[in-house]
């Protein structure tokens, strides 16, 4: 097996361990963890930017044996659809792809490649929230490239599928940003319309949201496909925690973060 080196300590968050650590502290808060968040979605910027809205939300994530962690291809590397089979590591170290659950996975859609990992931030941002609030699991990375509802579809039928097959207990980690580089008002505004949707825990609905507004929620296809795995299993959606860039930086032109919990 070989392994993904982190690409974006340093510069997303800190390469030092303890600096890391000391971070992750601020940002999330023991105990709060629920059995019944089977899903969360949780945003991938900067973490002075983005990580107290995603400790909130990873705070409440229950303990796994395995996290599917998808994000949205932002380089355009790879296959449409990418499985990564590798071992990750971050600065508080490695964590090990789940074999027996991307073994059971179909992979009819989801096709193993790393090369849509290699530059690609979103999943990697996840790693060490996980890290620092959960012990001994296991990862299957997923970049979706291709984000419309039936690719959507197609990835959350694979999941429930390998979940059934493996008998794993698993959660979720959909990554997205919300709206991108508008003013602060508007950003919030029109975030407001986009979370209702999610909340509605109606995918069509929430796709032709998107599409209507022209969203620039970079991630919809996998908060899709946490919506489709959520719903199978009778879940609802919530929103924990939203905030803005313009909460630490320049309010002129901001990007919108959304923490969404998904209760069984």
């Amino acid at each position: 097996m070989t392994m993904r080196y982190p690409k974006y300590a340093g510069s997303f968050y800190p390469s030092n361990p303890e600096s890391l650590l000391a971070m992750l502290s601020d940002f999330t808060e023991r105990g709060l963890k629920s059995d019944d968040i089977l899903a969360i979605i949780s945003p991938h910027a900067g973490y002075i930017y983005s990580g107290m809205t995603a400790g909130r939300v990873h705070s409440l994530l229950r303990d796994a044996e395995t996290y599917v962690i998808m994000g949205p291809n932002h380089t355009g590397y790879g296959m449409p659809l990418a499985l990564s089979t590798d071992e990750w590591a971050t600065p508080i170290g490695p964590v090990k792809a789940d074999d027996e659950f991307i073994e059971a996975m179909p992979k009819i859609a989801v096709t193993p490649d790393e090369m849509a990992f290699a530059e690609e931030h979103s999943l990697e941002v996840q790693l060490p929230f996980l890290q620092y609030l959960h012990d001994d699991f296991r990862i299957v990375p997923i970049c979706m490239g291709l984000q419309d509802e039936e690719s959507a579809r197609e990835v959350a039928d694979e999941i429930i599928k390998a979940h059934e097959e493996s008998g794993k207990n698993f959660a979720i980690v959909a990554s997205s940003d919300m709206h991108h580089y508008l003013p602060d008002d508007e950003c919030r505004r029109k975030d407001e319309i986009v979370i209702e949707a999610i909340e509605s825990m109606d995918v069509r609905k929430f796709y032709k949201t998107v599409y209507e507004m022209q969203a620039s929620v970079c991630g919809y296809g996998p908060i899709a496909v946490a919506m489709l795995v959520a719903e199978h299993f009778d879940a609802k959606a919530e929103l924990i925690h939203y905030s803005t860039s313009g909460d630490v930086a320049d309010k002129s032109f901001v990007v919108g973060y959304a923490g969404i919990a998904f209760t069984l």
